[in-house]
């Protein structure tokens, strides 16, 4: 291991990685204790045992189920369960990714503060840029919400959770899935089939929680629509969304593989007028 220091970072990191593939060594963490914990890998970093690593996912896990809108727990869960292994291989993605690789370099953040929300209302109607800022107004909710990565031991790989984080209402404004539990839940469902992160795919657990309604309109319409595309469609995570504000929203949905799915918040707009007019008949 010691001449792969002279190699290229991506290449050493890649061959790294391999290497925890095949011994395990790498991506696992040096046992400690709580009375001996280690120096902390990068700012706001918190080394976890395994034992407190189970138990935050556990405890995060029953908690967002309870209450799905917990979005510092569904954090905790997404970043306690994406190691050793999950959030490794989703690194991999990006550095096998010639654009993935220039934002691992590049190691860019989406807030208020990185892009100008009024810049992106005076683009044009149907660019990126607008679809994104339009949906962030119409659902009340800023890029400012995200939680920062604490729990996973490597930098690199907590940027990259960081990212996708951060990413994650580009997904929604592309899909136009609205934040209301169907919506996180379908798009969640996509995300899964995309990443493999495991919270992903136990936020699906949330469907339990739905009126029947919604839960039939989930198995039927919502959740074949994000396998099929979360599988087909490129990696979102190698998407470099500040360089794509410009672009007519649809080109970028066809070159990645997604199409929307039916319109959430139309159904359920029609949904409660019927419901209101079969009231008022039977009053």
């Amino acid at each position: 291991m010691a001449s792969i220091q002279y190699l290229r970072p991506a290449v050493r990191r890649a061959l790294q990685v391999k290497t925890c593939a095949t011994c395990g060594a790498a991506s696992s963490p040096r046992a400690f204790s709580v009375f001996n914990r280690p120096p902390p890998n990068y700012e706001g970093h918190v080394p976890l045992t395994r034992i407190e690593r189970a138990s935050l996912a556990v405890g995060s896990g029953v908690m967002s189920l309870i209450n799905p809108y917990r979005h510092d727990l569904i954090a905790a869960l997404g970043e306690a369960t994406a190691t050793p292994y999950f959030i490794y291989r989703l690194r991999d993605a990006m550095l096998a990714d010639p654009t993935g690789r220039r934002i691992l370099r590049d190691r860019p953040r989406i807030s208020s503060k990185t892009l100008s929300m009024e810049r992106l209302r005076a683009l044009p109607s149907g660019t990126v840029g607008r679809a994104y800022v339009d949906w962030l107004d119409r659902e009340g909710v800023t890029p400012d919400t995200r939680s920062t990565v604490r729990y996973i031991d490597d930098a690199e790989c907590a940027y990259v959770m960081q990212r996708y984080r951060e990413c994650h209402d580009f997904f929604h404004a592309v899909t136009g899935l609205p934040v209301v539990k169907e919506g996180e839940v379908a798009l969640k469902a996509f995300e899964f089939a995309n990443t493999l992160l495991p919270m992903t795919g136990l936020s699906m657990l949330a469907v339990t929680t739905m009126k029947k309604q919604e839960r039939a309109r989930f198995w039927s319409i919502y959740l074949p629509w994000a396998i099929r595309n979360g599988l087909r469609s490129k990696e979102v995570i190698n998407v470099y969304w500040e360089e794509q504000l410009e672009r007519n929203v649809d080109d970028l949905r066809k070159e990645l593989g997604i199409e929307q799915p039916p319109d959430l918040r139309d159904m359920r707009a029609r949904e409660r007028a019927e419901r209101r007019k079969l009231a008022k008949q039977n009053t």
